[in-house]
């Protein structure tokens, strides 16, 4: 078995099937963070979004940039020896600009780079490729994060 050096990341998200937008994370450190999804073919979003044609949602870019790059990015400058129970998470602002659609069973990669992290407020910068490398969606990203430990 290969172990993801990052794994400890995504396995502390608190997020599930289907709402999980993150395969793995590829790098992280104090000022940045990169991951990879590929959004399911199957996903029953696509089935209305659009009729004969299907794209996925730009809400849901966000939120894997947001998983990717901001969340996933909290978690490691917490650290990985807290000992995260109950993490509270809030999205408190995006500005995004869509360039290119995201089509059923596309790979995607996400970059984000650190704006500034303070009294567990995280802000971003984010960018969103496809397979081709082509910049799919960017933008600015800020959410404040918590641990509630009992």
């Amino acid at each position: 078995m290969i172990r993801k050096p990052f794994q400890w990341i995504v396995n502390r998200l608190p997020y599930s099937e289907p709402f999980l937008f993150v395969d793995e994370i590829l790098k992280v450190n104090e000022k940045s963070a990169e991951g990879t999804y590929t959004f399911k073919p199957d996903a029953a979003f696509y089935d209305g979004h659009f009729k004969n044609n299907p794209v996925t949602p730009g809400v849901l870019l966000t939120e894997c940039c947001a998983q990717i790059g901001l969340v996933s990015l909290g978690i490691y400058l917490l650290g990985e020896e807290i000992n995260i129970e109950d993490l509270k998470i809030g999205m408190s602002s995006s500005q995004m600009e869509y360039l290119l659609p995201v089509f059923p069973g596309e790979r995607v990669r996400v970059t984000s780079e650190l704006i500034y992290f303070r009294f567990h407020k995280l802000k971003c910068h984010v960018k969103m490729f496809n397979e081709e490398g082509k910049l799919v969606c960017k933008g600015i990203l800020a959410g404040m994060m918590g641990v509630h430990n009992e």
